[in-house]
């Protein structure tokens, strides 16, 4: 009779302990939260009517780990960038083992081997002709650099008045000062301050549809701003074969080579930012690959390092990288943690990685499974597009979507899927499996069918 009490009584104390627990984790959650929204300001997000934002504990491979217990599967691998999935050995073992020699020195004088095995690998994968690396903190700066390259480029050139940039609208490239610039000055995030921005020139966007005809009078357009122009046009730049923040449009990458040729023929240089398309996202490891060409600058960043630390770079041919150091003619630019060695490492590992896929395989199946997990959206009245690229799929609606409404209908769901504007897209980490994606799509199947019937 004794031991039955004691067993009752410990069973008692053991729930009422694991409710304070529980209780006491859930309080201190609340609080971490709280403090969140009372002191960071987090992308896009208003400080007095903040959107939630969820506590990580952890993440593994396809998985994030919220503090409140709940599992998301990812379906933007963090916007673009964690292609291998997260935490993957391989790369954390390649930054511990750098972080054991040291973490950081000044790339000014110095050098280090991390950089130098980057660099001669960027150049080994990248189009052929781009012989010079410069590495920077993100994409944005990159971006930053390539304009500053082409303006400096010219000047050495004895043509100073080129410093104007050409682009297609519904472009994206960042959002540091000389980037938005050259965003979509309508459409784009950037539009209060255009009386800023420096004013560039801007084409319409490349027509849609990745097998569509090359629509002749879109290439005359091109040519026809060339002629009038070119003499103030340092360079065009353009996000290759998918404009990305844009409007997640695909276009025929022969537009590419046919603008490429323009270019060669007025003196503009050619910049692709391949900062969302690079390494294998479409299925090539760049998307000018598509198209077969050389950009006289190409932007590189976000999957650069496999997602785990911020790095950038940009790489340009001898024509301009030697151009601007004639007579002994310095590049302006020297950010503090260029070249920073931890990530350096962590792209060195990341790169290694992707060398060991058969690339044009792994993604060729990626996106037979993206079409088939996204197809039953193309049944519901209220999308008005699906489709897919390599990996990249996008369901575009008729309406744009309230993100505070729908975010946390896909995490009750449990997925991580940060819709913009009309678009809802999965860019998955490529180890995504069909079991991966048929969740990915189910859930935006529900939600849509949810919020708009």
């Amino acid at each position: 009779m004794v031991s039955i009490q004691n067993s009752t009584t410990f069973l008692k104390v053991t729930l009422t302990s694991q409710k304070m627990s529980q209780k006491t984790e859930t309080s201190n959650i609340e609080q971490l939260t709280t403090l969140d929204q009372q002191l960071l300001w987090h992308p896009y997000t208003s400080m007095s009517e903040p959107s939630p934002q969820y506590l990580v504990e952890k993440a593994q491979g396809m998985n994030i780990y919220l503090a409140d217990g709940r599992v998301l599967t990812d379906g933007t691998a963090s916007w673009w960038s964690v292609i291998h999935g997260y935490n993957h050995p391989k790369i954390t073992q390649a930054i511990q083992d750098q972080t054991a020699l040291f973490s950081h020195v000044m790339f000014g004088g110095l050098t280090h081997k991390p950089a130098i095995k980057l660099g001669e690998k960027l150049v080994e994968i990248s189009p052929a002709g781009l012989e010079r690396v410069f590495f920077s903190d993100s994409g944005s700066v990159a971006v930053e650099v390539a304009m500053k390259m082409a303006i400096q480029y010219w000047h050495t050139q004895g043509k100073p008045q080129k410093q104007k940039f050409a682009t297609p609208r519904s472009g994206y490239h960042g959002d540091t000062f000389a980037a938005m610039s050259v965003c979509d000055p309508v459409n784009g995030m950037h539009g209060m301050f255009s009386s800023t921005l420096t004013n560039q020139f801007f084409l319409a966007p490349p027509p849609q549809g990745l097998n569509s005809p090359i629509d002749e009078d879109y290439l005359i357009s091109v040519r026809t701003l060339f002629e009038q122009h070119a003499n103030s046009i340092a360079a065009f730049i353009i996000e290759p074969v998918v404009q990305n923040a844009g409007g997640m449009r695909f276009y025929n990458p022969l537009y590419l080579y046919e603008i490429k040729r323009i270019c060669e023929a007025f003196d503009v240089l050619f910049i692709a930012d391949e900062i969302a398309t690079g390494f294998g996202r479409t299925g090539k490891m760049f998307a000018c690959d598509h198209a077969n060409i050389t950009p006289d600058i190409l932007c590189v960043g976000k999957a650069l390092t496999g997602g785990n630390i911020t790095l950038a770079a940009t790489l340009t041919n001898d024509k301009v990288a030697l151009g601007i150091s004639q007579k002994g003619g310095v590049f302006m630019h020297g950010p503090t943690f260029m070249a920073n060695p931890l990530a350096c490492a962590a792209a060195n590992a990341s790169l290694e990685l992707l060398g060991s896929y058969t690339l044009d395989k792994l993604i060729s199946t990626l996106a037979q499974n993206l079409i088939d997990a996204l197809s039953p959206c193309r049944a519901l009245s209220s999308v008005y597009d699906v489709r897919c690229f390599g990996a990249i799929g996008v369901v575009e609606l008729h309406e744009p979507v309230n993100l505070k409404t729908i975010q946390p209908l896909f995490v009750d769901e449990g997925v991580w899927i940060r819709p913009f504007g009309k678009l809802i897209y999965l860019m998955p980490p490529y180890i995504a499996s069909q079991d991966d994606l048929n969740k990915l799509g189910n859930a935006i199947f529900k939600v849509i069918k949810k919020i708009r019937g």
